[in-house]
């Protein structure tokens, strides 16, 4: 999965362009928008002044605007109206241990069309690429794109946090969700009986690497009030079993068995 500079796909069916960008910059009824948009406006996309557009803050607000000026990397646009959501999919954060090469990247595509709301990636015991984790901030930096354009492309209005790897020991420590689900191959319970009538606040996900998890890791990770479950007879791979339990978890508990918010269409 290439990605060439910044990817900006259309809003919907009527081909207004969204992008999101930092909240303080949509507090104004004129926006001048940073540059890395500016010269997708204007060199790639050659929109032309008077074109409407919608620009998003990843927290709920969606602004319909329409561009003042596109000369270069001076894009200026102004705030048409303002449409605030309050987010709908249910509180996720996935705990992901790192796996090879470009599976990460999937991981946090599909994620995000899903409603994760923060992805936590870490270091155990059987993670294969361990380097990956000392890339430091222009890894960190391509998966906050990868999930910017996820977002784009899925209509999401709120952008899931990416945080940089964590060794694991942090991760169980620093977990707060309410419910708090660990994937093991081994577990002898059903995610069917782990999951409660009432809807949790949040959940935490915790899916092993390639390699899964050590029974000391296993046992590290019940004692931080994790639930070891099992998802049927077949082994998932590391970058679906997340999909999987994420699905099942928005299914009963978030927002996909609803309509589109029409409120949220540009549109209307």
């Amino acid at each position: 999965m290439k990605m060439n500079g910044p990817a900006f796909s259309s809003a919907g069916n009527d081909d207004v362009r969204r992008f999101f960008v930092p909240a303080e910059q949509l507090t104004r009824d004129r926006v001048h928008l940073p540059a890395d948009i500016a010269h997708h406006i204007s060199r790639v996309l050659r929109l032309k002044a008077g074109t409407e557009i919608a620009l998003l803050d990843g927290r709920g607000t969606l602004c319909r605007c329409l561009l003042e000026t596109t000369a270069g990397q001076h894009v200026t646009a102004i705030i048409q109206g303002r449409h605030t959501s309050s987010e709908t999919a249910l509180p996720i954060d996935l705990c992901q241990g790192l796996p090879k090469a470009d599976k990460m990247e999937l991981i946090l595509q599909k994620g995000t069309e899903l409603g994760i709301r923060q992805f936590v990636p870490f270091i155990s015991e059987r993670v294969i690429d361990r380097k990956a984790a000392e890339r430091g901030e222009k890894r960190l930096e391509r998966w906050r794109l990868i999930v910017r354009e996820a977002a784009r492309q899925s209509h999401r209005l709120f952008l899931p946090e990416v945080v940089a790897p964590l060794p694991l020991s942090r991760v169980l420590a620093d977990c707060t969700a309410e419910l708090k689900l660990l994937l093991w191959e081994d577990a002898s319970q059903p995610l069917a009986t782990a999951l409660p009538a009432p809807p949790p606040r949040s959940v935490a996900l915790l899916i092993g690497p390639e390699g899964g998890f050590s029974a000391a890791e296993a046992g590290a990770a019940r004692q931080a009030g994790f639930i070891p479950v099992g998802c049927g007879p077949r082994i998932l791979r590391t970058e679906t079993a997340g999909f999987t339990v994420a699905t099942i978890l928005q299914y009963l508990y978030g927002d996909l068995q609803q309509l589109p918010k029409v409120e949220g269409d540009l549109s209307s």
